[in-house]
């Protein structure tokens, strides 16, 4: 990977009355990676993101996009850059050609010039067949691919993603990964947003975990999986009641580094499971409890998340910690 630097942030803030919805953020982003910002809905992701693209200035700190200041030299930044928001107001009556002639008039493109960049797009993403039907007749999968093609209409070398899968059928999100591999191989720079743990452990080259406007941790999902260390053995139990004792019982034994309560069970984290089963099997007989179902893996994204913020990304932000 190209280790220049695309996109510097140092010391990010940006508060919104008293409340900091970005706190003191500082990452760099390396040219040709994907980089993702993970993080569960108001963990500031978005803010993050639109104060990268010139929408919002910071309250404090720096960002830089190729060298330029966002601020300072914002009218450059934004012919360096492309973006496609969570949700882009597409008028239904308009065809999918139409929105992009629209866009390369916007962006003061000669005819020639939008006319040969369209065609490419339309073929890029694959609605070369769909190109002259009016975008009420297209599906969520289809709407989003005419998005990225407007993101890319005027040729940027760095592509923001606002949640790119958000509310589609896993075939069209499966589609969308294919597109946005295929803008790496290309040598494009792509930042996303995302809630959606499988696509940041699919898609991202390094992940910043994002949570209360704090960045929680930084690096490749390999790396981060295994910094976490141990594996993690989850109890499905029959009696939901035992739960709590059983998890006292195992806390602080040896062999377990953490264990958590869900649903239906714990979650254990073991330096080893040979070392650890017998104690957690033992422990369980003594209870009286009932095991309906163990399983054993390698440590995951989520457990991941669970092990810098508290929580899984599914759970709800504390009111105090929500941010936009």
């Amino acid at each position: 990977m190209d280790r220049t630097i695309a996109i510097n942030v140092n010391r990010l803030c940006k508060t919104y009355d008293s409340h900091k919805a970005v706190d003191d953020l500082s990452f760099s982003i390396y040219a040709g990676e994907i980089f993702g910002l993970l993080g569960p809905n108001g963990a500031g992701k978005s803010t993050t993101l639109r104060t990268l693209i010139t929408l919002l200035h910071p309250t404090s700190g720096t960002a830089t996009v190729m060298g330029h200041d966002t601020v300072r030299e914002a009218d450059t930044v934004r012919t360096l850059i492309g973006y496609v928001p969570q949700e882009r107001a597409i008028d239904r009556f308009l065809t999918g050609r139409e929105h992009l002639q629209l866009l390369g008039a916007l962006y003061h493109l000669t005819t020639d010039e939008a006319t040969k960049r369209i065609n490419e797009l339309l073929k890029l993403v694959d609605l070369e067949d769909h190109a002259d039907r009016p975008a009420k007749t297209y599906s969520g999968g289809m709407k989003r691919k005419l998005d990225i093609a407007c993101g890319l209409l005027p040729n940027p070398k760095i592509l923001f993603l606002d949640e790119p899968t958000l509310g589609l059928d896993v075939q069209s999100r499966l589609r969308i990964w294919e597109y946005v591999r295929m803008l790496k191989a290309r040598g494009m720079t792509v930042v996303m947003t995302t809630n959606y743990l499988d696509e940041a452990d699919q898609l991202c080259d390094r992940l910043a975990i994002i949570d209360g406007g704090k960045i929680k941790t930084l690096g490749s999902p390999v790396e981060l999986k295994i910094a976490l260390g141990g594996d993690i053995v989850s109890l499905t139990l029959k009696e939901l009641d035992r739960i709590p004792s059983l998890e006292t019982e195992l806390k602080g034994r040896p062999a377990i580094k953490s264990v958590r309560t869900t649903t239906k069970g714990l979650d254990i984290r073991v330096e080893s499971p040979e070392k650890a089963l017998p104690a957690i099997l033992e422990a369980t007989n003594r209870l009286g409890c009932s095991i309906e179902f163990i399983q054993y893996n390698r440590p995951r994204l989520d457990d991941v998340f669970i092990a810098h913020t508290g929580r899984a990304i599914t759970e709800s932000i504390p009111e105090t910690e929500s941010a936009s």
